[in-house]
């Protein structure tokens, strides 16, 4: 990040769930989230210009990462899967409309938008994603390294 942008969202260790891929992953969507807001510029034609460059990537990073979070909770039989899936095509939903409502010149300005995604980032990780890191964690092997994993031989 360079040294005069914004941090929005600043990455905290309570985000971790301990499982690299997914820690990568929500790293990486506050980075996204960062670079977003740091494109607010107020001017509405650079605001367009870049939503448009990078907002299919963003949904594309954002469909990846929901589904290697419930392939894992599928393959280790969490509970909450069912309640986590909506919440997810729920966001999805709101994403898309969002955009839809962008493109078609409705009142939504990118630094709007990025608050929004802030606060349905930082919800979501601290309570739904909680759930799923506090039963990873019960069910994990711990690396040598002190780092968690999940493999077959955790699933029972």
């Amino acid at each position: 990040m360079k040294s005069n942008e914004v941090e929005l969202i600043a990455w905290s260790p309570r985000f971790s769930c301990g499982i690299k891929l997914i820690d990568d992953q929500h790293m990486g969507l506050v980075k996204l989230v960062n670079e977003m807001f740091n494109q607010a510029t107020g001017n509405d034609i650079h605001e367009h210009d870049y939503f448009e460059r990078v907002i299919q990537e963003m949904v594309k990073y954002v469909k990846i990462h929901f589904a290697t979070e419930e392939k894992i909770m599928l393959a280790t039989k969490f509970s909450g899967y069912d309640e986590h899936k909506k919440d997810h095509e729920s966001f999805v939903k709101k994403v898309v409309e969002n955009i839809n409502d962008y493109r078609a010149g409705k009142r939504l300005t990118l630094s709007s938008f990025t608050k929004y995604l802030k606060e349905w980032i930082l919800s979501h990780i601290a309570l739904m994603d909680k759930q799923y890191f506090e039963y990873f964690k019960e069910i994990a092997t711990r690396k040598g390294d002190g780092k968690l994993s999940i493999t077959s031989a955790d699933i029972h």
